[in-house]
């Protein structure tokens, strides 16, 4: 190596370099990580909701009735009556390319407790709870869906007013609307006896899997540490020949 290069300025340039590069491969093999985690992750979704409808009753008594985890991605059956009184829109949501809203309505279970039921999708004409026309039938309903997950759970501060209209399907913030215990995951409607006697709100398929972007990620990664493996070298190639004739000149 020439002796230049082996000054104080150039060693530090030298590590920076071995140092990017090297974060580089480490921030493609974590995303190479991530990606295979969320693979498995779906694979156990996806084995769960395939796995035929089962009382929810019986499914809360196998894996613990404050279970979430044992309770989600499983398609159960539910009878109760719906409790319009407390139902809440779910701002922001599309079916197909429609924009509109979502109906969360608490299910009143035979025990006491409660369950939020996502029961579709309404246009933005429907923008209040409990509206005529997208009303659910009156007395014992029995539901057929999937449990999922709460979006978000945030605790709600203290002597915070009821709300009508929320952006996320938060069981903590739900909860503190109704007076029984719910459900810490939400049902998504897919199935309904007896069927609606209006025509909204409308099911909505189920959400489907995503592997997100971490392939896209791993390979950013990759390619910033193969532009600094063949990029650098050039660059020192190139600054040998600018050097070379100026110490030819000195000897």
């Amino acid at each position: 190596m020439p002796r230049f290069m082996l000054t104080r300025r150039w060693v530090i340039g030298h590590v920076i370099v071995v140092l990017i590069v090297g974060g580089c491969v480490v921030a493609g093999f974590w995303q190479l990580d991530r990606l295979q985690q969320r693979r498995a992750t779906n694979t156990r979704i996806e084995a769960q909701e395939s796995m035929p409808p089962i009382e929810l009753a019986s499914l809360r008594a196998s894996t613990g009735a404050d279970d979430p985890e044992g309770l989600e991605y499983r398609r159960v059956q539910v009878t109760g009556r719906y409790d319009v009184a407390r139902e809440v829109v779910l701002i922001g949501r599309t079916l197909g390319e429609n924009d509109g809203n979502n109906l969360l309505t608490p299910l009143r279970l035979e025990d006491g407790r409660g369950l939020v039921v996502d029961r579709g999708w309404v246009p933005y004409s429907v923008q209040s709870p409990g509206s005529a026309a997208a009303a659910p039938p009156d007395g014992d309903v029995e539901l057929t869906g999937v449990l999922l997950p709460a979006e978000s759970n945030e605790v709600p501060a203290p002597g915070s007013p009821p709300s009508t209209e929320v952006a996320s399907i938060d069981i903590n913030r739900l909860q503190a609307q109704v007076p029984y215990r719910l459900e810490p995951v939400y049902l998504w409607l897919s199935s309904q006896t007896p069927r609606q006697a209006v025509s909204l709100p409308r099911t909505v398929p189920l959400p489907g899997l995503s592997e997100g972007p971490h392939l896209s990620y791993a390979i950013q990664w990759f390619a910033f540490a193969t532009i600094g493996v063949i990029g650098y070298p050039l660059l020192l190639r190139r600054e040998i020949r600018r050097r070379r004739p100026q110490r030819e000149e000195t000897e």
